[in-house]
């Protein structure tokens, strides 16, 4: 956990909302200047600040509204810190909450140098992070559309399709597999939507590929190079990562994409396995995908693998082979060098 330490001579702690938000000012001492609600949009914002911006610190939780006050603060030349949500409300954790306290404990937490940092990513990847993002949602939509077409099909104990209905020339006619109309017509929607979202998906592509060439098409070459990691995966695990100078560890980083557990302790008695959900969800997805990819069809992977197994059992060896994936992607990353089958099975 990181804590925002710098010192300022005004403190602003701002419990936002889509269409209001709560701002309290304080001073260095701690004194109250400033504590009211006020409309979410930039006017207001500016107005409020205004006469202290000569050395303002501004925070607010990490919820999805943020963007538009970063990008504000970026303007005016105010220092803005992204608070962890799930930390914050740990720390300043109470039997009366509202609007009002929250904002002044968010300004004190801040001026005590007590604030747990999330990382404000940049505004000029930001879209396109979360354009990635709505990627993975569209084919897993896709999937489940196809899953479904499949559980109709058992529901009425027919043969299995004579050739993969992922591909849309293999979907024509699909409704006529199914005697009843009714049953046709279900299946003939989630055909027609599978074929919209991959058009949608398709088109993405094509953005996602003119994008990465203004940000780091280096570093993506370099994690297609790890055996497992294609294309879309590695758009999500360069996308997710930043900039991977935030992370000065290895451990801080695969801590980060959700590949250790952490380990509580107390009185000499320690428990393994809480927070788990604490870290970037979107990387703990792409390098369990990796992790599967990996020993498809790689013989030093899987006998790699098989020797994981037979000294901690399957499930850990996967998570093992996970971690060492994301140890290869953070050295890759920071010395920006190829993958190395030799190191990697060291």
């Amino acid at each position: 956990m990181r804590f925002y330490s710098h010192h300022h001579k005004y403190y602003c702690g701002i419990d936002l909302h889509t269409s209001k938000m709560y701002v309290c000012i304080t001073d260095a001492a701690g004194t109250v200047l400033v504590h009211r609600n006020v409309g979410a949009n930039p006017q207001s914002l500016t107005s409020v600040i205004d006469p202290y911006r000569e050395d303002l610190a501004l925070a607010v939780e990490c919820v999805f509204v943020w963007y538009w006050i970063a990008d504000v603060c970026a303007e005016l030349g105010v220092h803005f810190v992204l608070g962890h949500a799930l930390y914050m409300k740990a720390i300043h954790g109470g039997k009366v909450k509202n609007d009002r306290i929250d904002s002044q404990k968010i300004a004190q937490l801040l001026r005590a140098g007590m604030l747990p940092l999330a990382y404000a990513y940049p505004k000029h990847m930001r879209s396109t992070r979360d354009l990635i993002r709505r990627r993975i949602y569209l084919a897993r939509k896709h999937a489940e559309l196809q899953g479904h077409i499949q559980i109709v099909r058992h529901q009425h104990n027919l043969p299995a399709f004579e050739k993969r209905i992922h591909r849309a020339s293999n979907r024509k006619h699909i409704g006529e597999y199914f005697s009843d109309p009714i049953v046709a017509a279900t299946v003939e929607v989630d055909s027609v939507l599978m074929e919209a979202i991959h058009h949608q998906i398709l088109h993405i592509n094509r953005q996602l590929t003119e994008q990465v060439k203004c940000h780091d098409p280096v570093g993506l070459q370099l994690l297609q190079t790890v055996p497992g990691i294609g294309p879309t995966l590695a758009l999500v695990i360069l996308y997710e990562i930043g900039d991977i100078a935030r992370f000065p560890r290895v451990g801080n980083f695969i801590s980060y994409a959700r590949l250790v557990k952490c380990a509580h302790e107390s009185a000499g008695k320690r428990i393994t396995g809480a927070n788990s959900k604490v870290g970037n969800a979107h990387l703990k997805w792409a390098f369990s995908e990796a992790t599967v990819l990996f020993l498809r069809g790689n013989p030093s992977a899987q006998t790699y693998h098989e020797k994981l197994v037979s000294k901690y059992g399957k499930a850990k060896a996967l998570s093992i082979i996970a971690q060492k994936l994301g140890r290869t992607v953070y050295s890759i990353l920071k010395q920006r060098s190829a993958f190395d089958p030799k190191r990697f099975y060291q």
